[in-house]
């Protein structure tokens, strides 16, 4: 079962959202509807929160986790992943905020306290160092991760639509009809 509480706190999820029975889905998590989480992913909101919004998708082998509070950080550093999400294959999400409409390409690592706004990719293999605030409408990309250029309309609409296509091939799981392409 990919659902487990921690302490006395148990996941939430909404309508319509696929969990892959080798996803691990811990403690205080909330996921919003129609979002989808892969093989191996795991979310653990052990010691603060994870929220995930609507039609997000989370892929295969992506680490979410977050830092705990203290009394010099009250708040510690919740996980908050905004709606039509697209995180790649084997990224590591740590304690920052994600806005709407945004891809974090395969591989990258994005760190405590980092913002990313709404409408912001991240190229493949990014590190989004520690408590970054990065800019709406803008590629970044490299380790450390730095603006590489404003997105293209064309590349606006593809954050939509990737998150849209997830939410295509999460519906043929949940259903049992075959992937769409």
């Amino acid at each position: 079962m990919p659902l487990s509480p921690y302490l006395d706190t148990a996941p939430v999820v909404g309508r319509r959202v696929y969990l892959q029975p080798s996803c691990q889905v811990i403690g205080d998590v909330q996921i919003g509807d129609d979002s989808s989480v892969w093989c191996n992913a795991v979310l653990r909101g052990d010691v603060n929160r994870i929220a995930v919004g609507r039609g997000t998708n989370i892929q295969d082998l992506t680490m979410c986790h977050v830092s705990h509070k203290t009394v010099d950080k009250p708040q510690g550093s919740p996980l908050i992943v905004g709606d039509y999400v697209t995180i790649g294959h084997a990224v590591i999400l740590h304690g920052c905020t994600i806005g709407n409409e945004c891809l974090i390409g395969m591989g990258s690592i994005i760190m405590d306290d980092v913002v990313i706004p709404d409408r912001v990719m991240i190229a493949a293999g990014s590190l989004v160092t520690q408590g970054k605030t990065l800019e709406s409408g803008m590629l970044y990309m490299g380790r450390p991760a730095q603006v590489a250029r404003a997105l293209t309309e064309q590349e606006i609409a593809y954050l939509r639509y990737s998150a849209e296509h997830y939410i295509r091939v999460k519906d043929n799981y949940l259903n049992g009809t075959k992937a769409s392409t």
